[in-house]
């Protein structure tokens, strides 16, 4: 994987991506924090100790070999992705919400997911000096992290037009040049496959769940609205699992392919069990209001 695909194309391709996020977002994302205090620091705290917290639970449960292990906890690292915002849209949730959640995830996430993976690989594979993030890999990290997503909030900013013109190609060229990389990895792992599917396709499925569960879960219990927690729940169990497949195959960064595995079968299950999971929700709540709007005998 060590090619033009892995040290160029995947680095820019992630870019893009990040430079989409910042095309929609606009500085109003960010003072919404203020509006929704208390379910932010739900979601972020699920996001930042609760989740790698019950990540790292079911790698030991599981039993995963340390390469395999430490990708699991990178992929619980990871923030939300972008398509949160669509299946929040699709099933009903505050989409301005996840659009913030998203922001401030991705910022903080710059901070916290190297401090994951280094303790992750210091305790699985007893070696981060050599496959950790240290601080050059790091501010790697925030370069094509928060760099793109600044240049698209300040065309945003600048040339509204410009930016909503942009909004479509930007995501296909990044979806083409993802799907290159990906492929490339499959190929290059071919004879393992269904090793890894089977090695990580049961723990995946569990903490997708888990998350889609927590992500809803906790800020009903906490009295938010129902839109404002399937948000939630879309933005903490959807995570970006484009970015930590960048992380774990860039030969700048943990140069790594068994690494992705957990992310890329997480890619593929996400999509299913977060329909399910929002199917489930509105039926629910179909049938809550059914009920409540039956007239009494």
């Amino acid at each position: 994987m060590d090619s033009w695909l892995t040290t160029v194309g995947l680095p820019v391709a992630l870019a893009v991506v990040m430079l989409g996020l910042g095309l929609g977002l606009g500085t109003g994302d960010f003072r919404r924090v203020l509006t929704y205090p208390k379910l932010v620091l739900i979601a972020l705290g699920c996001q930042v100790l609760l989740l790698p917290a019950a990540c790292f639970g079911l790698v030991a449960a599981f039993g995963l070999e340390p390469e395999l292990a430490v990708g699991m906890m990178l992929l619980a690292a990871s923030p939300g992705g972008t398509t949160a915002n669509l299946y929040s849209h699709l099933f009903g949730g505050h989409v301005a919400l996840n659009v913030t959640l998203t922001a401030v995830n991705s910022v903080l996430a710059v901070v916290t997911l190297p401090v994951v993976v280094n303790l992750s690989a210091a305790h699985f594979l007893g070696d981060a000096a050599s496959i950790g993030l240290q601080f050059d890999k790091v501010l790697q990290v925030f370069a094509i992290v928060l760099v793109p997503v600044s240049i698209g909030m300040l065309v945003r900013a600048r040339f509204a037009d410009l930016a909503a013109r942009l909004t479509g190609p930007v995501k296909v060229v990044s979806v083409v040049v993802l799907v290159a990389v990906v492929a490339g990895a499959v190929l290059k792992e071919r004879a393992n496959i269904g090793d890894y599917f089977l090695a990580v396709g049961a723990i995946v499925l569990v903490f997708n769940v888990l998350s889609l569960a927590v992500g809803y879960g906790l800020p009903r219990l906490a009295g938010v609205g129902k839109g404002e927690a399937i948000a939630a729940g879309m933005e903490i169990g959807i995570h970006n699992s484009t970015l930590a497949i960048a992380v774990a195959i860039s030969p700048a960064l943990l140069d790594n392919t068994r690494m992705a595995v957990p992310a890329a079968v997480y890619g593929i299950t996400m999509f299913f069990t977060a329909a399910a999971f929002g199917y489930l929700v509105n039926r629910r709540r179909a049938a809550t209001g059914a009920s409540a709007a039956a007239p009494v005998a």
